[in-house]
């Protein structure tokens, strides 16, 4: 029995779900997101979003918690947003952003230039005696933590001095150097 899809969906105010066609749209004052989905169904009654799965089947169960997961991330992005923080540690590290490009200096010959999607909103913070900040935003869940993933991959961080991208507050895993 899938918790996470019995649970229903609350529809904030001045967001809307359409489903036609095996396709759900979820719009509001962010944007709009569409989404197809397979193996359940979706209603939209009173101010509340429910997942219901035709039978007990292995398929059908995995289906039922994802795209309840999936429409709940629609609706939050919406209304609320995404974000994510990522960190640059390291001496020498450097963000900065024009429009939809965002330039890293990180420790290789030439910087690392990125466009962004025009979906996602980004700045950066860069305080004396802080390390750098990148901030990411858009409506788009998926889209915000496939982006921070890829700025990330540019420079992770190394486990013995802690070197690289990092998202903000996540514990890394550090080593001890040489013992000589």
């Amino acid at each position: 029995m899938s918790r996470i899809g019995n649970n229903p969906i609350a529809i904030p105010e001045g967001v809307s779900i359409d489903v036609k066609d095996n396709v759900v749209t979820v719009k509001g004052k962010l944007g709009e997101l569409t989404q197809e989905y397979s193996g359940v169904s979706i209603k939209v009654e009173d101010g509340q979003a429910w997942v219901t799965r035709p039978s007990d089947s292995k398929e059908h169960k995995a289906k039922h918690g994802l795209y309840r997961s999936l429409v709940l991330n629609m609706v939050e992005g919406v209304s609320k947003g995404w974000s994510k923080e990522l960190e640059l540690v390291g001496v020498g590290y450097r963000a900065s952003h024009q429009g939809q490009k965002l330039d890293l200096a990180l420790g290789f010959s030439h910087n690392i230039v990125f466009e962004l999607a025009p979906e996602v909103k980004v700045e950066t913070v860069s305080e004396k005696g802080k390390n750098p900040i990148v901030k990411l935003t858009s409506h788009d869940k998926q889209l915000v933590g496939q982006i921070a993933a890829k700025i990330r991959s540019f420079r992770k961080p190394e486990p013995y001095k802690g070197k690289g991208i990092k998202f903000v507050g996540e514990q890394l895993r550090r080593k001890a150097g040489k013992s000589a």
